[in-house]
C-alpha cells in the first residue's frame, strides 16, 4: 500500500542525508516500511528502508538530535575535507 504524506516529514535517511518523506510503502508485515525521501542536497527521490530512517531532533518534543544522525553527519563532512584536501 502507497501513502502520500501531507504534510511531509522531515528525516535523515542514514548515508543519504536530510530530506522529507512524501510518502510511505507499506508491502505487508514480512517487510520494512519503505520511505519515499526527497532530499534536500541534492533533490533526489530515494526509497529508503525502515532501518536507515531516523527522525531529527525537535526542540519544541524535547527530541535530542540520534546518535546514528550525528554520526554520519561527521562522517560526511569527514569525506568532503579529504575530497577537498585532495582538490587543492
Amino acid at each position: 500500500m502507497f501513502t502520500q504524506l501531507n504534510p511531509t516529514i522531515p528525516l535523515h535517511v542514514v548515508g543519504k542525508g536530510d530530506g522529507y518523506a512524501i510518502g510511505m510503502i507499506d508491502y505487508g508485515q514480512e517487510h520494512n516500511l519503505i520511505w519515499v525521501t526527497a532530499l534536500d542536497d541534492s533533490g533526489e527521490i530515494w526509497c529508503a528502508p525502515n532501518a536507515t530512517v531516523r527522525l531529527g531532533r525537535n526542540w519544541t518534543m524535547g527530541r535530542a538530535e540520534n546518535p546514528l544522525i550525528t554520526k554520519d553527519k561527521q562522517a560526511e563532512r569527514a569525506k568532503d575535507a579529504a575530497q577537498q584536501e585532495i582538490c587543492n
